[in-house]
């Protein structure tokens, strides 16, 4: 008798375990459904088309979203499938960027996600495309960075690596990490 009153009692006290147990977990779910609930954007907008300028009157950049949420007591603003037109400080071509989502700080610092495009619009540029999975766009200086693996596509080239600095207005690109670069053949007839 001794013997099934102590697994009696121990099968008590593993129900009231495993019962306290889901009671916390159900508890700091509905807490979480709680703060995500209180985070409001304070306003939307769909089809965003935005124009920003530089202190002296010159365009910056320019951004084009489905849709955009701000939120002003995070001061960050999300963005669904951003096309930023970035215009470099003194002279030359714009570039384009476009990703799926992207993030921007109040800092003036965005980080855009999935399937990241940066493309020069001038024509004979020697670098056309590059593709990546994440990069960080510092708004106020051009210089675009990433620690992901990177895809240039080039004039006759296409290059493989990963961490990627670029200033657009010097056109200075530094990959940190070179695996291989594969060249076009030539035709000479």
């Amino acid at each position: 008798m001794n013997r099934l009153n102590s697994l009696a009692l121990f099968f008590l006290l593993l129900s009231a375990l495993v019962y306290g147990i889901i009671e916390w977990r159900s508890a700091s779910i509905e807490e979480d459904t709680l703060i995500v609930d209180e985070q409001r954007p304070d306003f939307i907008a769909e089809k965003l088309q935005s124009k920003i300028y530089s202190e002296l009157g010159k365009l910056s950049h320019t951004i084009e979203a489905e849709r955009m949420e701000h939120y002003s007591d995070l001061a960050v603003s999300y963005f669904e499938l951003p096309n930023y037109t970035l215009y470099p400080q003194k002279e030359g071509q714009p570039w384009k960027v476009s990703a799926q989502e992207a993030t921007l700080y109040k800092d003036n610092r965005v980080e855009l996600k999935s399937q990241v495009q940066i493309k020069a619009t001038e024509a004979d540029s020697l670098i056309k495309e590059i593709r990546c999975k994440a990069i960080a766009l510092d708004l106020k200086t051009n210089i675009i960075t990433s620690e992901q693996t990177v895809v240039v596509v080039g004039k006759d080239f296409t290059m493989y690596g990963s961490g990627l600095i670029i200033d657009l207005n010097t056109k200075q690109m530094t990959l940190t990490k070179h695996e291989r670069t594969i060249y076009k053949e030539f035709d000479e007839s």
